[in-house]
């Protein structure tokens, strides 16, 4: 079975790099979020995603100066696997504030607190994670066979053509019924003083929907990541990386997610083959002599091939239906 290998990471180094998010998720906050609400532009939405990858891209540096290439690259594919699965999450985000008619100027400040309420939950799911690999090496084959059938049913949802769609989970309906809720919203307040009583508003439900859903999308994630790297402090950078500017990039994306028809594909695609990387190494590191060892740049080259490719046939498609469309239209 493949060993969990863990770099020697101080704690200052865990307390450096929490502290500096935290900071630059207040900076942000007080940027964004100041004054009376207002949209998010998608000039302001483009300077921020923009910020947010060459913060990850000098975070990638430094490992790569203090702790090697290896760690660095293994950081770079577990930060485009989360980033790239985490545009997937987006098309949720999107239908979650359609079906609670979030207003738009509000939604930047939903989308933080759901994102903040996720880097918690995934952080202690890292841990826990990190923790059962290393006494019980049997889950590298649990985790191999859940991403290759999570990535075998996403292709069949998209080749029956079936929409996703979401769903109230248990945690969003026990908070409906736990705490009375007001029916529409009062500016941005999560809670409200009706009549001397205490009353929650669809902001709080909205973020708690939005904070949920997210976890449940770690259970594809995390496993994923695991697949590229064992290291729990390298997991939960690229985890928390990938998220800090997912608010950003619902903005700047916006109708573009309705075109990337192909992400499903490439998504699964990388899903299966992380999946197909965990069963051969953990067969290697049982000593099968014909399971290869996958190195982490064939895993980097092959997620970022992916993602370019199935990104570009996306827009090509969305491009060529577009013109026909036009056509169409022009010969009616």
């Amino acid at each position: 079975m493949p060993e969990v290998e863990h770099v020697a990471v101080p704690v200052w180094a865990w307390i450096a790099v929490i502290g500096g998010l935290l900071v630059v998720l207040a900076i942000d906050l007080w940027i964004v979020d100041r004054g009376e609400a207002r949209e998010f532009s998608m000039r302001q939405a483009g300077y921020w995603v923009t910020f947010y990858v060459l913060l990850a891209a000098v975070f990638g540096g430094v490992l790569w100066a203090t702790l090697g290439g290896a760690k660095a690259g293994e950081f770079f594919a577990g930060y485009i696997t989360e980033y790239s699965l985490s545009v997937d999450n987006l098309f949720i985000f999107f239908i979650v504030m359609s079906r609670f008619a979030v207003p738009r100027a509000y939604q930047h400040k939903v989308l933080l607190v759901g994102i903040l309420l996720a880097l918690v939950m995934r952080g202690i799911f890292i841990a826990l994670g990190a923790a059962a690999l290393e006494r019980f090496s049997w889950l590298f084959y649990v985790f191999g066979a859940f991403l290759v059938y999570t990535a075998i049913n996403l292709i069949r949802q998209h080749l029956k053509g079936e929409e996703e769609e979401f769903s109230e989970n248990i945690l969003l309906r026990w908070v409906r019924k736990a705490f009375p809720t007001t029916e529409g919203y009062v500016g941005s307040k999560v809670t409200v003083k009706i009549d001397g009583r205490r009353m929650v508003t669809p902001m709080l439900i909205v973020m708690v929907a939005i904070g949920s859903t997210d976890l449940l999308f770690a259970l594809d994630s995390i496993p994923a990541i695991f697949g590229l790297t064992k290291d729990p402090f390298i997991v939960f950078a690229a985890n928390a990386f990938a998220l800090m500017g997912l608010r950003q990039l619902y903005f700047l994306l916006g109708g573009l997610l309705q075109r990337l028809v192909y992400i499903s594909y490439g998504l699964a695609f990388i899903l299966g083959f992380i999946g197909v990387k965990l069963i051969l190494e953990a067969l290697h590191a049982s000593e099968v002599s014909w399971a290869p060892e996958i190195p982490i740049w064939v895993s980097l080259t092959v997620i970022g091939a992916t993602m370019v490719i199935t990104t570009a046939a996306s827009l090509i498609k969305a491009r060529v239906d577009a013109r026909k469309g036009e056509e169409a239209s022009r010969a009616s």
